[in-house]
């Protein structure tokens, strides 16, 4: 049976060797700030790029500007050989073809998820109620929704929410899609969901942009990633490239925040309930396991209330290759180790959650490093 998410029969474009998206010198000004300066890019059919950089650089903007959600204040946009930047253009028959999902979903609460998948396909495609019906709950059980067709949005969890808004999304059978941080909105526990639905669809060769703030999807589904910076696309290139090997000073030291993180000064005064969030959230984005990061703040926690040591700082890395946490624990003075001997309740706490514990000395610097 055909994957009922594989909707490649749409006709915007051409072949995979030709851009399916065009974009020359795009800029966007807004009476503040110019999020765009001079965006020039081309998207070839079949490519899924992540587009990364911090707040404030663009990327929902350029998002927008290529659907003409926002107009650009200059530059040229052509989609599938449309030049949707003329006045002349059609833009309601370039959008059916380019399908958008926002971080806030955008369902129609007054009605039914069923409903909410078949008000385009009627509207727009001029499917009957029946056929469109049929596409939606097909689609509805393909995500794990079926019992959901006749709930309203608000009986739905975030991510049900955005599953159900990607399903009326795929409905309408585009050729590419635009995602604006699809899980901004959503509870760390539900990002998952969302973002399996999302793989399904790069599995099936579709063309997707997606904002995303979720770094291990973005290297693990995307052919292409865009580093946004300084209101342009700042480095483009394969997954590896950008986070292995980035050659521009900006990527890199975006890519390096990205994967340690560093605290200064930590003490038994430290303001450890914002620290213990920190870390969460640091294993958040690097989507470790709870395991991963409950034994990395209990780590830290036995260290933090160690009465041997003085003030230190902590630098924690997170390598996906080896799916192993290190913890560095860094402090002056002469050579001392955290915790007593091998009856230390806290180092035998330890010893059963970690990979291992070392102890270096050199030069009236201390390194206590813990592996989980």
């Amino acid at each position: 049976m055909a994957d009922p998410f594989n909707t490649l029969d749409a006709d915007i474009g051409g072949s995979a060797d030709t851009s399916i998206i065009s974009i020359r010198h795009l800029r966007k000004e807004y009476p503040n700030v110019t999020p765009l300066q001079d965006v020039s890019v081309e998207i070839k059919k079949g490519e899924v790029i992540s587009v990364i950089g911090p707040s404030g650089t663009g990327k929902s903007t350029l998002l927008r500007c290529i659907n003409l959600l926002e107009t650009p204040t200059e530059g040229e946009i052509t989609v599938g050989g449309v030049v949707t930047t003329d006045k002349k253009c059609k833009v309601n028959l370039v959008r059916r073809k380019m399908g958008m999902v926002f971080q806030s979903f955008n369902l129609f609460a007054h009605k039914t998820i069923i409903e909410n998948i078949m008000m385009g396909q009627v509207d727009l495609l001029g499917r009957s109620r029946q056929e469109a019906y049929d596409r939606g709950m097909e689609l509805l059980r393909t995500i794990g929704l079926a019992d959901k067709a006749l709930a309203y949005p608000d009986e739905l969890s975030g991510g049900q929410k955005q599953r159900a808004a990607i399903a009326r999304t795929v409905a309408m059978e585009p050729e590419i899609i635009l995602f604006d941080e699809p899980t901004s909105a959503l509870d760390p526990t539900m990002v998952g969901e969302v973002l399996s639905v999302i793989r399904r669809l790069a599995g099936q060769g579709m063309t997707m942009m997606i904002v995303t703030h979720e770094m291990k999807f973005a290297r693990d589904v995307s052919t292409r990633i865009f580093y946004m910076d300084q209101g342009e696309i700042y480095e483009d290139g394969t997954p590896e490239q950008i986070f292995e090997h980035p050659k521009r000073e900006r990527t890199r030291i975006f890519i390096r925040q990205l994967k340690v993180l560093h605290v200064e000064n930590v003490s038994r005064d430290f303001d450890f309930p914002a620290f213990m969030t920190q870390l969460e959230e640091f294993g958040r984005k690097q989507q470790l396991s709870q395991r991963h990061i409950y034994a990395m703040q209990l780590a830290a926690e036995e260290v933090i209330m160690s009465k041997r040591l003085p003030a230190f700082s902590l630098d924690v890395e997170y390598s996906e290759r080896e799916d192993l946490a290190q913890m560095r624990f860094t402090y002056s003075g002469p050579s001392l180790q955290p915790f007593g001997g091998e009856e230390d309740l806290s180092l035998r706490m330890l010893k059963g959650m970690t990979k291992g514990m070392e102890h270096r000395f050199a030069e009236g610097v201390n390194h206590f490093i813990i592996s989980i």
